[in-house]
């Protein structure tokens, strides 16, 4: 079954997201619309992200720890 993407955006970021059926269980396909990487996330991965407590959150929302990186 193909889903429609939805777009979630602010004045920081925008992104496609969507529900992906092609691996052995559902899973969170997310695009960075401005550079075209994409994000598979699990639904461990995505609990995960709902209990971080919002210091480690904050710390993730850091573009100088990797997004600017050219390593990354």
């Amino acid at each position: 079954m193909n889903i429609s993407p939805d777009i979630v955006g602010n004045e920081f970021a925008e992104v496609s997201i969507r529900i992906d059926d092609e691996a052995n269980s559902r899973r969170l396909r997310v695009e960075d619309l401005k550079t075209g990487r994409v994000r598979f996330l699990d639904a461990l991965e995505l609990e995960t992200i709902v209990w971080l407590p919002e210091g480690n959150l904050r710390r993730l929302l850091d573009p100088s720890s990797d997004r600017w990186r050219e390593d990354a």
